[in-house]
């Protein structure tokens, strides 16, 4: 048990590097824009959607309609939709831990998530995901109270998500079974980069899905073929 607790604080530890100083960005801009702070908390513990709680700090401020808050948060997250039917043969079946897991899936969780061992407890994957939003929302409590009390300047601390990402790349890396997905999103996006620099990302996620989908098929039909 006690290791258990160790190993969850372990994996958590690097997310927590980048979503308590991310989390109190989020929450100083929010009520430097108007906000409330307990409405800055309520969307980290509500929405807990990471880039689309910082897109929503303008479009509140110019008075867009929740419904269109909610539309333009559907699009920017619809990519959950895919890398998480990677993990529900994971999740536990018909139990309310399969819910918090579902709802507390963000990039960050995901990668810590695939890098754990295929035997690992589905208690264990929830506190880890618990943990996780449980980073954000300390970050936005901070960065609210900062925001209300004080004119504090926040510079640079956008850096922090691409240092996280970079991390999780390499514990993804230690992890892999194959360097091909590693590879193709490097290709992906220099070719998507060369092609559009504005829209590389969007690009760069078609090219890797279609790879991704054809290196499978010709997997399977390899695997067909061998008697």
């Amino acid at each position: 048990m006690e290791g258990n607790r160790y190993r969850v604080l372990a994996l958590a530890a690097p997310v927590a590097m980048g979503y308590i100083p991310l989390g109190a960005v989020f929450g100083f801009l929010f009520v430097q824009a108007g906000g409330q702070a307990w409405m800055a908390v309520m969307a980290s513990v509500v929405v807990y959607a990471g880039a689309s709680q910082f897109m929503m700090i303008p479009m509140l401020a110019a008075g867009m309609s929740v419904g269109t808050i909610a539309l333009a948060t559907l699009i920017v997250n619809l990519r959950h939709a895919f890398y998480g039917l990677s993990l529900l043969d994971r999740f536990p079946k018909g139990t309310w831990v399969r819910w918090i897991l579902v709802f507390g899936l963000t990039d960050e969780t995901f990668s810590v998530l695939t890098t754990m061992p295929q035997g690992v407890g589905h208690r264990q994957m929830m506190l880890v995901t618990l943990l996780n939003q449980a980073w954000w929302v300390l970050g936005t409590i901070l960065g609210a109270v900062i925001g209300a009390q004080a004119q504090v300047s926040l510079a640079g601390l956008d850096f922090v998500l691409a240092a996280l990402f970079a991390v999780l790349a390499v514990e993804q890396w230690r992890t892999r079974y194959s360097a091909a997905p590693l590879w193709i999103a490097i290709i992906a996006y220099g070719v998507a980069y060369a092609a559009s620099a504005r829209h590389a990302l969007l690009i760069s996620i078609a090219l890797s899905l279609t790879a991704g989908v054809i290196l499978t098929a010709r997997s399977t039909k390899s695997s067909e073929a061998t008697p």
